[in-house]
C-alpha cells in the first residue's frame, strides 16, 4: 500500500466504524468547553465529566466564575488532579476574558494560548469542537496510533500535528482526530491492545510495532 492508500484506509475504517462522532467532554458552549478541556489535562474525561457539573452548578460563564475565590475553585475540582494549577487558571482566564473580550472566548490560536494554563492543544480544541475552525489537537491516543500506523515518527505531538495535517484533508481535521481518539481507546490502547481486533494497525501498521506486539504475547 502507498502511504496516500493507507490514508485512504484509515479514512474510511474510521467512517464506518464512526458515522457519528461523540463529543467525549461534556459542555454546553465554548466557554464551558474551555474549562472542560483545561481540566482534562492530565486526568481522564469520564473524571472531568463527574466533575464539570459540580462546578458548573455555581459558575458556568466568566461572570460568575470570577465570583468564587481561586480555594472555592480548587476544592471542587480536586479530583481531576492538578487542582493548585488548574484552579488558578480557571479564575485567572475567566478574568481576562471579561476584560478583553466581553466574557466570550477568542477565536484564534493566538489569543486561546496567551490565557493562563492554556496551551495549543486546548486552544485547538476550542477551536474545532466549539467553532468548527479546521484544528487537529493530538492527545496521547492520537500520537501513539499516529506512530504505531507508520504515519508519523512520533518524535513529538508537534511533529505528530504537523504529519496529521500534511497527510489527512484539512476538511475533515475535526471529525478525524476524534474518530482516532475514539478508535485508540476501543481498539489500539496502550495497555490490554488486542491486534486482532486492531484491524487499522494490523493492515498498515509499522512493522517494528507488530514485531513487539507478538513478541510479547509469547513471552
Amino acid at each position: 500500500m502507498t502511504k496516500q492508500e493507507k490514508v485512504e484506509f484509515v479514512i474510511n475504517t474510521l467512517k464506518a466504524l464512526y458515522p457519528e462522532i461523540p463529543v467525549p467532554l461534556d459542555h454546553k458552549d465554548p466557554y464551558t468547553l474551555l474549562i472542560a478541556v483545561l481540566m482534562s489535562a492530565q486526568s481522564t474525561d469520564v473524571r472531568v465529566n463527574q466533575i464539570t457539573p459540580l462546578l458548573f452548578e455555581k459558575a458556568d460563564n466568566p461572570y460568575d466564575m470570577v465570583k468564587l475565590t481561586v480555594e472555592e475553585i480548587r476544592d471542587i475540582i480536586k479530583p481531576v488532579g492538578l487542582s493548585p494549577m488548574k484552579s488558578k487558571g480557571i479564575h485567572g482566564l475567566s478574568q481576562i476574558l471579561i476584560e478583553k473580550y466581553n466574557g466570550e472566548v477568542p477565536q484564534t490560536y493566538e489569543a486561546l494560548e496567551s490565557l493562563p494554563a492554556v496551551g495549543h492543544k486546548t486552544a485547538a480544541v476550542v477551536l474545532s469542537q466549539a467553532f468548527g475552525i479546521p484544528a487537529f489537537p493530538v492527545d496521547t491516543h492520537i500520537q501513539r496510533l499516529m506512530y504505531r500506523w507508520n504515519l508519523s515518527s512520533g518524535k513529538n505531538v508537534v511533529q505528530t500535528e504537523k504529519d496529521a495535517k500534511r497527510l489527512f484533508p484539512k476538511e475533515l481535521w475535526n471529525d478525524l482526530h476524534l474518530q482516532i481518539i475514539w478508535y485508540g481507546r476501543e481498539y489500539s490502547p496502550a495497555r490490554g491492545w488486542d491486534l486482532d481486533k486492531d484491524i487499522i494497525t494490523k493492515t498498515i501498521g509499522r512493522k517494528s510495532e507488530i514485531d513487539k506486539y507478538y513478541k510479547q504475547k509469547k513471552s
